[in-house]
């Protein structure tokens, strides 16, 4: 696979993930929620995340938002590297896809952590209000302090997990929930 084409499906990505995260920020209110194709396992729901997957966060304050921030940049720089040496070892293409696309949603959420803040008015759950781009009085927070616009939402299955399951059992389980997974990582991280 030749670097030129990954780089072309790369921002191909990039641009497709913005063009949506632009859309669900100046079109839904915060929370909202569209079955897509009137399915019930697959959803746009709009959320935005001031941390990392599934809402961990590194710290409160303005410290570790920056590192957040700072450590979004050396993935994406560091991941430069990576995808640039599987090409020239002529990994597989498979392999070079799945690394593209990853390297892609990296891109993508560092730029929300950049710039979101300067462009974009804040949504605010308590409001109900769809969020403007360029606002006149300047957006929600200054660089690096954006947070990641999150939309993609698939409850597969609902259901309560075995009382014999250490930590978990006996509790409500959605898969793919958000909720059910950062539940989860709270307790392995506590």
């Amino acid at each position: 696979m030749k670097g030129k084409h990954v780089f072309v499906l790369i921002l191909l990505l990039v641009a497709i993930d913005q063009a949506i995260k632009v859309y669900i920020k100046t079109n839904f209110y915060y929370g909202e929620e569209l079955k897509v194709f009137g399915l019930d396992w697959f959803r746009l729901h709009f959320l935005e995340n001031p941390g990392m997957a599934w809402g961990l966060k590194l710290g409160e304050g303005d410290i570790a938002k920056i590192a957040l921030t700072l450590l979004r940049l050396a993935a994406v720089i560091g991941g430069t590297f990576y995808l640039r040496k599987f090409i020239k070892e002529k990994y597989h293409k498979g392999f070079i896809l799945c690394v593209a696309f990853i390297y892609a949603g990296a891109l993508g959420n560092l730029i929300d952590s950049l710039f979101y803040g300067l462009i974009f008015e804040k949504s605010d759950p308590a409001l109900w209000n769809v969020a403007r781009a360029f606002p006149p009085g300047g957006g929600y927070a200054g660089l690096m302090y954006g947070h990641v616009v999150d939309m993609w939402y698939f409850p597969i299955f609902n259901t309560t997990l075995p009382d014999w399951l250490p930590v978990w059992g006996g509790k409500p389980f959605e898969f793919f929930s958000r909720y059910s997974i950062r539940l989860m990582c709270g307790y392995l991280l506590v």
